[in-house]
C-alpha cells in the first residue's frame, strides 16, 4: 500500500473518531450512551451490541456465557448479534473485549423498551405529578428501569444559553444519561406519563419494563422527523430550505424561543438550516432516534402538541405530519407494525396559552387513527388543567395510553379507550352518532348529554338509545361537532368510565 493511501486512510479513520465523539489519542473501545448497566435488551428480537474500535482488531461480547466476536471495520464501526431471548428477570452481565480494554455492564434485563416522545408533558417528572405522594412506596421495582437523560438546554427557557450548553448543542452529545433502576430516589425525575404507563404494563405482564425518554419541554413535532424524510415531502420541504429560526413554515413560537435562545450566544454550532438547537427540524431526531435504530424496541408512545397547536397551518397539516414521523420510524426500525399510541390534547381555558384551535387539533390528532395501522389514541379532555397547559393528572393519561399497548400489543381483553366517534348519520329529523368502543354509552354524571352541536357554537340535545347517541334536528347539517370548546365539558362515556374524543364529523344522508 503506497504512503498516501495509508494517510488517506488515516485522515479519514480519525475524522470518523471526531465525527463519534471517540478521544482520537486512545482511539480504542467505545459503545454508545444508551449501553450502560442497568439497562433492558428487548425480549424475542435480535440482540445488537455496536459501538467503534481499532480497525482490523477484534472485539468479544460476552452475554449469559455466551460469546461471539467480530472485527473492526476500517470506519472503525464493529457490531455482534445474539439470537434472540426470552423474558428474563435475572440481572444479567454483558462484557466486551478489545485489545487491552474492557467494558463489563451488569444488571441486565431482558424484556420490554418503550420509547417516550413528545414535550414538556411527557417529560413532566413524577415528583410534580399529583398522586406522587401516593405512588412513591410503589416505585421500589427492580424490574423497571428508566433511561431518562438531560438535554442541552434544558429548563433554560426565554434567555441567552451559555457557553456549557452550547458546547452540548451537537447531536453526540445533546442527550447524556444512563439506565436507573427504578426507586423512590430514581423515579421521581422519570416522565409521570411513561412511569404509569410503565407500571400498568409491569403490572399486568410482569415482563421487565424498559424506558427511553427523550422528550423536551417545548419541541415541536419536526426535530422528531428527519431532514430527509421532510425534504423529500412535496408538503413539507419547505421546512427544511432555510434558516429554521426565520423559516415561516415552522411554528412561530418554537422560532421565538430558538432566537432568544441562540441569537447572543457566541460559537453555536451550525449547518445549511441553521444554527443547532432542540428545535431545530431534524435535531432530536439525529442526536436521539436515529441512533437508536440498531436497539429493537416493543414501541413509541408520544404526548405531543402545544407547539403545532397554534396557527391554522399548522394545525391542519398536523396528522399526515406525524403520519409522516410515524413512517420514518418504521423505516428505521425495520418494523412496518411497530406500535404507536399518542396522548390527544387536554382541555385549557387560560390568557397565558392561546388555545382557540385546540379543538380542530384535537381532531387532527383522532384523524390520526384511520392514517396508521397499529395506532391507538389516549383521550384526555376530561383531566386538562382550565389554567395550565400542564395539566398535573399524568397518571391517567399513563394508564389510558397503557390500555391501547395491553389490548393492541399485549393482546389482553381490556377496553382501549373511550368512544371514538365512527359516523353520523341523518334519518328522518334525527342524527344517529355510532360509536367505537360505545358499549355501555352513559354520561359521566349522570346528567343530560351535553356537548354536542351543529355548528360548533351551540349546545343541542342528546340522547342515548340503543347504544348510540340520538339528536333530533329539523334538516340535516354539515358536521357534527362534539367537545368543540379548548375548555371541553363534554360527558359522554362508555362503560369503563372511559371520556369520548372530541370530534367533527361530516354528516351522511341514510338512503
Amino acid at each position: 500500500m503506497k504512503v498516501k493511501t495509508k494517510l488517506k486512510i488515516a485522515l479519514f479513520v480519525i475524522g470518523l473518531f471526531i465525527q463519534c465523539g471517540i478521544p482520537v489519542a486512545s482511539a480504542q473501545l467505545k459503545l454508545p450512551s444508551i449501553f450502560t448497566d442497568n439497562m433492558v435488551l428487548q425480549r424475542n428480537k435480535p440482540i445488537h451490541i455496536w459501538g467503534w474500535g481499532k480497525p482490523k482488531e477484534t472485539v468479544e461480547v460476552t452475554f449469559n456465557g455466551e460469546t461471539k466476536s467480530d472485527v473492526v471495520k476500517y470506519d472503525t464501526s464493529w457490531r455482534i448479534t445474539f439470537d434472540p431471548r426470552e423474558a428474563d428477570t435475572t440481572g444479567r452481565s454483558l462484557t466486551i473485549r478489545h485489545g487491552d480494554e474492557q467494558y463489563s455492564l451488569k444488571n441486565i434485563l431482558i424484556g420490554d423498551i418503550w420509547l417516550c416522545l413528545g414535550q414538556s408533558n411527557m417529560e413532566w417528572p413524577l415528583q410534580k405529578e399529583m398522586h406522587y405522594a401516593e405512588e412513591v412506596d410503589k416505585t421500589d421495582q427492580r424490574l423497571f428501569r428508566f433511561y431518562n437523560p438531560t438535554y442541552a438546554g434544558k429548563n433554560v427557557f426565554n434567555e441567552t444559553f451559555g457557553d456549557s450548553i452550547v458546547r452540548r448543542l451537537s447531536t453526540q452529545s445533546f442527550y447524556k444519561g444512563h439506565w436507573k433502576a427504578s426507586n423512590p430516589k430514581t423515579a421521581k425525575d422519570m416522565s409521570a406519563v411513561g412511569y404509569y404507563f410503565g407500571q400498568a404494563i409491569l403490572q399486568t405482564t410482569r415482563v421487565p419494563i424498559g424506558l427511553i425518554n427523550l422528550a423536551i419541554g417545548g419541541a415541536p413535532l419536526e426535530t422528531f422527523i428527519s431532514t430527509v424524510s421532510l425534504s423529500e415531502s412535496q408538503k413539507y420541504k419547505a421546512k427544511v430550505t432555510d434558516n429554521w429560526l426565520y423559516n415561516n413554515h415552522l411554528p412561530i413560537w418554537v422560532r421565538e424561543r430558538g432566537k432568544q435562545n441562540l441569537e447572543e450566544a457566541k460559537s453555536v454550532p451550525e449547518d445549511t438550516l441553521g444554527p443547532n438547537h432542540a428545535y431545530k427540524p431534524g435535531f432530536a431526531y439525529e442526536a436521539g432516534v436515529k441512533p437508536l435504530f440498531q436497539l429493537p424496541i416493543k414501541g413509541i408512545i408520544c404526548y405531543q402538541g402545544e407547539s403545532n397547536a397554534q396557527e391554522e397551518e399548522r394545525v391542519m397539516e398536523y396528522a399526515d405530519l406525524q403520519a409522516l414521523m410515524v413512517n420514518d420510524y418504521r423505516i428505521g426500525w425495520k418494523d412496518a407494525q411497530l406500535p404507536f399510541y399518542w396522548a390527544q390534547l387536554s382541555s385549557i381555558d387560560t390568557v397565558n396559552y392561546d388555545a382557540h384551535l385546540w379543538p380542530q387539533f384535537r381532531n387532527e390528532q383522532r384523524k390520526l387513527l384511520s392514517m396508521i395501522t397499529n395506532g391507538g389514541m389516549a383521550v384526555t379532555s376530561d383531566i386538562g388543567a382550565k389554567n395550565d397547559v400542564h395539566p398535573r393528572n399524568k397518571k391517567a393519561v399513563g394508564e389510558r395510553l397503557a390500555r391501547w399497548a395491553l389490548f393492541k400489543t399485549y393482546k389482553r381483553d381490556i377496553v382501549p379507550s373511550g368512544p371514538l366517534v365512527q359516523k353520523v348519520e341523518f334519518n328522518k329529523g334525527r342524527l344517529m352518532v355510532t360509536f367505537a368502543y360505545g358499549e355501555g354509552l352513559a354520561s359521566k354524571d349522570g346528567l343530560e348529554v351535553h356537548g354536542f352541536s351543529v355548528d360548533g357554537l351551540n349546545p343541542v340535545h342528546a340522547e342515548i338509545q340503543h347504544g348510540k347517541v340520538v339528536i333530533p334536528v329539523q334538516d340535516s347539517p354539515k358536521y357534527l361537532y362534539y367537545g368543540w370548546q379548548a375548555w371541553s365539558r363534554g360527558n359522554l362515556v362508555n362503560a369503563a368510565q372511559l371520556p369520548a374524543s372530541t370530534f367533527r364529523m361530516p354528516v351522511t344522508i341514510k338512503q
